[in-house]
This record gives C-alpha cells, sequence and structure tokens, in this order.
C-alpha cells in the first residue's frame, strides 16, 4: 500500500512538473506542444525519437531548450559524409606523463557522452558512423579499444532527417529505424503560430529559462513508467494492431495484405504499452487504457511499416494504412 502511495504522490507530482515544462518550453517554442508531449512520452519511456521535417521548424531550438529545462547535459553533433565513428564515441590519444616522462594512452570521450545526445541530419553520414550511434542507443554503453564504458543515464537520442534533400543521403534501413520508439513529423505552424514566432524572434527579449527536473528524478520517473500495472485488454488490443500491419498474419485485412510487403515486429507491441503507460501517468491516471494505445499508434508504427509498389501506384502510405486499422474494431 506505501509504495503505491508513493506511485501516486510521483504521478501527481510528475503532472504538476509537465505543465511547468510545456510552459517554460513555450517561452522559446511557439506550438509544437504535441511534439513536446511525444519527446517527454518518449524519454520517459527510455526511448528514441526520429523527428523529420524541413529545415527551420526550430528541431534543434526545441530540443536545445527541453534539455536547458530538464538540467540535463545536451550534445549536438552534425552528422556529415566524412563523420567517422570516433567523432561520436571518442578516442584514444597518448598522453605523455610530465613528471615521470613515461606515454600512455587516454581515452577521450566524445560527444555520445551527454544525457540528450541531437543526431542533427542522420542520413547524411556513412552506415559504419551511423551503426556507432545506433549501438549506444541499444546498449547505453560504448566499446574503445577493448573497454566498455557506460553512458550516463538518463540517455536519450533524438535524430532528425530532412525529407526533401535525398542526394548524397544514405537512409536508415528498417532494423535501424526499429530502434527509435517514435518517429515524430515536425510540420509547418499555424498563421497565427508563425507571427508569434516572427514577433518573439526579431526582438532584443531573451526568455529566462526555469529547471523543472533533475536527471535523478527523471531515472525515478522511468523506473516508474514501467511499475505501472497494465490490464490484459489494453496488451491484447496493442499486440492485435501490431500483428494486424503483417501481411502473412491470417487474420490482418485484405487493405494491409494489398499495400504492405512488411508488419512491424515485436518491440512496436512493446512501445505501443510504454507509451501508453506513459501517456496516462502525464494525465493523471495510474493505469493506460486502449485509447493511450490509439494514441500512440502513429508515431509508433509510422516507420516500422515497409508498403510496396501498389501502396505508391495508390498514393497511400504507412499513415493511411494505420489510421484505417485504427478503425477496425480489434477488442
Amino acid at each position: 500500500m506505501e509504495s503505491t502511495a508513493q506511485d501516486l504522490a510521483a504521478v501527481e507530482k510528475l503532472q504538476t512538473a509537465y505543465k511547468r515544462i510545456l510552459n517554460e518550453v513555450g517561452k522559446v517554442i511557439i506550438g509544437q506542444e504535441e511534439i513536446i508531449h511525444q519527446l517527454l512520452v518518449s524519454m520517459l519511456s527510455r526511448g528514441h525519437c526520429l523527428l523529420v521535417g524541413v529545415p527551420g521548424l526550430a528541431k534543434t531550438l526545441l530540443i536545445s531548450t527541453l534539455a536547458r529545462v530538464l538540467k540535463l547535459k545536451f550534445s549536438r553533433i552534425q552528422f556529415t559524409p566524412d563523420l567517422m565513428p570516433s567523432d561520436i564515441t571518442g578516442t584514444e590519444i597518448i598522453e605523455e606523463d610530465r613528471a615521470s616522462g613515461t606515454k600512455a594512452f587516454k581515452f577521450v570521450k566524445g560527444p555520445i557522452f551527454a544525457n540528450i545526445v541531437l543526431a542533427d541530419e542522420i542520413n547524411r553520414t556513412p552506415p559504419k558512423t551511423q551503426a556507432a550511434l545506433l549501438q549506444a542507443m541499444q546498449e547505453h554503453e560504448v566499446t574503445a579499444a577493448g573497454t566498455t564504458y557506460k553512458l550516463e543515464e538518463p540517455f536519450f537520442v533524438l535524430a532528425t532527417q530532412n525529407p526533401i534533400e535525398q542526394e548524397g543521403t544514405y537512409p536508415l534501413p528498417e532494423a535501424q529505424l526499429d530502434r527509435f520508439m517514435f518517429h515524430l513529423w515536425v510540420d509547418y505552424p499555424s498563421f497565427e503560430e508563425e507571427k508569434l514566432i516572427v514577433k518573439s524572434t526579431t526582438g532584443a527579449a531573451q526568455a529566462e529559462l526555469e529547471q523543472i527536473l533533475g536527471p535523478d528524478e527523471i531515472i525515478h520517473l522511468q523506473d516508474l513508467v514501467r511499475r505501472i500495472p497494465v490490464a490484459d485488454n489494453v496488451v491484447e488490443y496493442a499486440v492485435k494492431l501490431v500483428r494486424n500491419t503483417r501481411p502473412n498474419y491470417d487474420h490482418s485485412p485484405q487493405f494491409v495484405k494489398d499495400w504492405t510487403n512488411w508488419g512491424a515486429g515485436p518491440r512496436a507491441s512493446q512501445y505501443l504499452i510504454l507509451g501508453a503507460k506513459t501517456r496516462a501517468i502525464l494525465e493523471g491516471r495510474l493505469t493506460p487504457n486502449i485509447d493511450d494505445v490509439r494514441a500512440v499508434a502513429i508515431p509508433v508504427l509510422r516507420h516500422r511499416i515497409v508498403t510496396n509498389f501498389n501502396a505508391e501506384a495508390d498514393g497511400i502510405q504507412a499513415v493511411d494504412i494505420i489510421e484505417r486499422l485504427l478503425q477496425q474494431d480489434l477488442t
């Protein structure tokens, strides 16, 4: 009973903190509340995010602002074709001890050793360098010269992609895309939001940000998400939704068989439940429901469904298939 009361108190505290975080980030970022919400859901679920959007939509500013409000160490890596794995993880250098004159190797940590890592334009670097980042995302550790270094918790990777320019890029393979919990689409602001953006960014005023949560509190909340109970019918709905994205599944709808080559794997079911749990506690509830699963379905499944030529010919994208699946009675 005591632990339940403590969890309830933690949920209430998080709900208050969440409103304050939105308020603080809103001092710098106009709009994008849904994106901020999904970033926090992903972080508290110990997931990573892929943000796709055209240049100039303040993706980098949003991430750095969030890091400041959450009192986390922020690191930005600009992915370029000549970026090497050691530029991310770190490298060994020879260091001389001036007192004794002896030389020894010393590991200099790379930018991956941060709490929030922004991988800017991840698809501009070759697969070998992409893999160095993705290993760190999965294992939360880096191996250099036979020594393994643990990354500092909490550890959260946000990768960005520009959907316009594809020349000279190395698209992430499906197996690597699967490492990201959410695929978020950052859209243009509304007319009113764009007016506010122009007004707030062309003056001399600088926003003073208050720090809301620290690393230890975030780790505690990540543990809380894992402890939240989930009803069997909610788990069953998440698993049915994911299985219905697979064209070779007997019960999947005909439109899935017609338009997809591959569906989502079991990791999607796990992320649907983790996302639903986090969404529930951000709203002050101690257990998620089916609506929470439905709310995170598009960002979880969007990059895990591989459409075929028929879908392209019919102008159908993965999001259209997910939306049609959400209209099916899977309960």
